[in-house]
């Protein structure tokens, strides 16, 4: 099997893997939707679901599995908008596609008579008997008969006209074979290949990094080991003071001859021990070596050329730049950078998205582009590179770019935000509404664009590769898309701080500066702390209290200072000290902890002392809480900090904001330190991790209601006997004993709410704010 086939087999196989995933999506949200036909969020996956299956076949250039796929998406579509009630014979003929799916993936399968019935019932499904769709509705319908995905692409047709005969019996020509892969020219002719799971490499990692902390332990011993060559020397020495005291004195025979074995068994045990010692030290070095190496090569095994991920598409942009009837070519720079084959992997379906977008919307047709002077032949640049330690990949095309004004009508039109606002938003916050799930700037739907899915699952699955995507365009000359994310989820390079004697790691991805910041630098400004540092005023806070880690740091001439966040959200994070730079190999912690807040994951120090990994963009909206509860402190230890902890705390959970500000003000000028939660699930998770001396909630709230919060304080042993108020607009005698019943301890109606009655009632339960 030559090369170019291992590439083609190896597409197909993770074709079919993700095909088995997404299958599954669809059975069990096709089953949901057989009980409950108008379930968006079944619905949704179900229509993603597809929609991912259309993108990866194109990918692996299945059109039959394009057919069907996209002929799914249609009808779950049309369920969405409303245009479509799905029936048990929709039910059946989309659980029948899963199946084709499935089957069409086996080389050699021939399907076209099943799935040309296929496409004609999804295609024939009755609309609604009561709808009446809009004239928009029904122009976009209108050439139903003649979708893209009644036929096979028009690069098909096209290999087959007469003008540009290709032989059946002859290999594939090079300009219709896919470029082959940058790790192709790595591995020679001679070589085997081997297929590894990802989960034996993941294990092979974790077992080298074990190894590398465990070989640390040998320079200890090493250093045992010389502290016990001292300790002879000076038993050596001690026998030779006591050979010249009783030298002094007559010995008999017996007694010189005792003196003398002494003397040679030291010397003897002083050679052994010298030699062993230099024995300890060069396997030491050794094994540091060697581990050093292991480690670096399992790391390296998980690390592919960007090249491998991408080398389909260039094809596909010809082909998809042909069947629109547009010149278009893709260009890849940096094939040759390393990357982590989970992005590498994950990374696929986000381009897929953003080149058909760029051939679809942004390359113009060939005259349109002559016209306004350009080359026919549009240009699509695809790059990867690191920078400062993340993996920036970049997608750009030299087409139309993308009209603001025609973008403010459709956000207007959407009913997203009204004229108004709209036209004070900047270029920047405008892109930002293509990137909201079902947002499209195309009136009508092709087998290519126009669901306003594509660029929502690139913003997702970058996210979940902790990264972020950032669009600009110069209108005229193109549009570029940026996608920033860690090299590796393996390994993260960090700054290593001390917090409250404990070692925590900032990921250097996220680390603006590192400053060592006078005290006398920091300003007071509007309640908070700040200090100065590129012409910028910067928010001080203390690392000790986002970690909840004891009490305020003393009193020092210089802080430690990580300055962390974007151009809007700057902050600067007081931490004890600095302890150093390392390579950290990330160790997920257990799922059974849930996410854990402020932390990202764990690992281990070269002497195997672990330490936690921290999630900085947890830890600004941490940050921002704090700001918005009046609760931020002093990084040090002074008079305002202990005033605050004498202050009485009061947890205010409230879903409306007004309710809520409003008791947060009123308790604050009261003198009481006031935390907000959102609603009952987001004031358990503050109970669990937070100290109060009151409870004030509301009852009906989203996730959990206040009276579910009532119940879950009131059983568990650590919080039954903190004080809980319910304030409610529901102000019957039933509703105050269902409060009453839970377990409150009082309960307050919003009907009869003012000032003296909240803060009246909340002093006959806790008494005044300072203890």
């Amino acid at each position: 099997m030559n090369p170019d086939q291992m590439r083609d087999a190896s597409l197909l196989e993770l074709f079919q893997i993700e095909t088995r995933t997404q299958v599954q999506v669809l059975n069990d949200g096709l089953l949901a939707l057989e009980k409950n036909p108008t379930s968006a969020p079944h619905l949704e996956a179900c229509m993603r679901a597809a929609h991912s299956l259309k993108g990866a076949a194109r990918i692996v250039d299945l059109h039959p599995a394009v057919r069907i796929a996209h002929a799914m998406e249609d009808c779950l579509v049309a369920a969405q908008e409303g245009r479509l009630r799905l029936q048990a014979t929709d039910i059946d003929a989309l659980l029948l596609g899963t199946d084709l799916l499935q089957r069409v993936a086996t080389p050699g399968v021939e399907l076209d008579a099943e799935i040309g019935d296929l496409v004609a019932r999804l295609s024939s499904a009755p609309n609604l008997p009561n709808a009446s769709p809009s004239p928009a509705a029904t122009a976009a319908q209108a050439p139903r008969t003649g979708r893209p995905s009644d036929y096979l692409p028009p690069i098909v047709r096209i290999e087959d006209e007469p003008a540009a005969p290709a032989p059946a019996a002859k290999p594939a020509a090079p300009a219709a074979l896919p470029s082959r892969r940058s790790s192709d020219g790595i591995v020679g002719e001679g070589e085997r290949v081997l297929r590894v799971t990802a989960d034996t490499l993941n294990r092979l990692l974790g077992l080298s990094s074990e190894t590398l902390v465990e070989s640390q332990w040998v320079g200890p011993f090493s250093t045992a080991m010389l502290r016990l060559r001292r300790m002879q020397t000076g038993a050596a020495h001690a026998l030779d003071g006591l050979r010249a005291v009783l030298a002094e004195q007559q010995l008999d025979a017996r007694g010189q001859a005792a003196l003398d074995d002494a003397q040679r068994i030291l010397e003897q045990c002083q050679r052994e021990l010298t030699q062993r010692a230099s024995e300890v030290d060069e396997f030491g070095w050794r094994m540091n070596h060697l581990t050093r190496r292991l480690y670096d090569t399992a790391l390296a095994c998980r690390m592919r050329p960007f090249g491998d991920g991408v080398g389909g598409m260039p094809r596909m942009v010809r082909d998809l730049g042909r069947s629109l009837g547009k010149q278009v070519r893709l260009e890849i720079e940096g094939e040759n950078t390393q990357v982590d084959r989970d992005i590498l992997e994950k990374l696929d379906a986000p381009l897929m998205h953003l080149l058909r977008n760029a051939v679809d919307h942004g390359i113009e047709a060939p005259e349109v582009r002559e016209r306004a002077g350009k080359p026919a032949e549009g240009m699509i640049t695809l790059s990867a590179r690191h920078s400062a330690g993340m993996l920036l990949v970049e997608l750009a095309d030299d087409g139309t770019g993308i009209s603001l004004d025609h973008l403010r009508e459709e956000v207007v039109e959407r009913k997203l935000t009204n004229a108004e606002t709209a036209a004070r938003l900047s270029e920047a916050e405008l892109l930002e509404f293509l990137f909201l799930s079902g947002f499209s700037t195309r009136d009508e739907v092709t087998e290519i664009s126009g669901r306003g899915v594509g660029l929502d699952v690139v913003q997702t699955m970058v996210r979940q590769l902790r990264g972020a995507v950032r669009v600009y365009q110069q209108q005229g000359r193109g549009t570029r898309f940026v996608l920033e994310m860690p090299l590796s989820l393996s390994v993260v390079r960090s700054l290593l701080v001390e917090v409250q004697n404990e070692i925590y790691a900032f990921p250097l991805a996220y680390v603006s500066h590192a400053l060592q910041v006078d005290a006398r630098d920091i300003e007071q400004l509007e309640g908070q702390q700040h200090f100065r540092f590129q012409d910028r005023q910067i928010g001080l806070v203390s690392a000790r209290q986002i970690l909840r880690a004891g009490e305020a740091a003393p009193d020092t001439d210089t802080l430690s200072v990580v300055v962390v966040g974007d151009h809007d959200r700057l902050y600067g994070i007081a931490v004890d000290r600095y302890v150093g730079e390392r390579t950290l190999v990330v160790q997920p912690l257990d799922p059974r902890l849930g996410k854990v807040q402020d932390v990202m994951a764990g690992s281990l120090m070269d002497d195997g002392t672990p330490l936690l990994i921290l999630d900085v963009e947890d830890m600004l909206v941490s940050v921002q809480k704090l700001i918005e509860g009046g609760r931020l402190s002093r990084v040090d230890s002074g008079s305002g900090a202990a005033a605050a902890r004498r202050r009485k705390r009061v947890l205010v959970v409230d879903d409306s904001l007004t309710v809520r500000e409003l008791e947060r003000k009123l308790l604050l000028n009261r003198g009481f330190d006031v935390a907000v939660a959102v609603d009952g699930m987001d004031g358990w998770n503050m109970l669990r991790s937070e100290d109060f001396d009151l409870i004030v909630t509301d009852v009906d709230m989203p996730r959990m209601d206040g009276i579910e919060l009532v119940s879950r304080i009131k059983a568990d042993p650590k919080l039954q006997t903190l004080p809980v108020m319910v304030v409610s607009y529901k102000d019957r005698e039933e509703d105050r004993q269902r409060g009453l019943d839970a377990g409150a301890d009082y309960y307050l109606a919003k009907g009869s709410f003012h000032d003296d009655a909240l803060l009246d009632a909340v002093e006959d339960l806790i008494g005044k704010a300072r203890t």
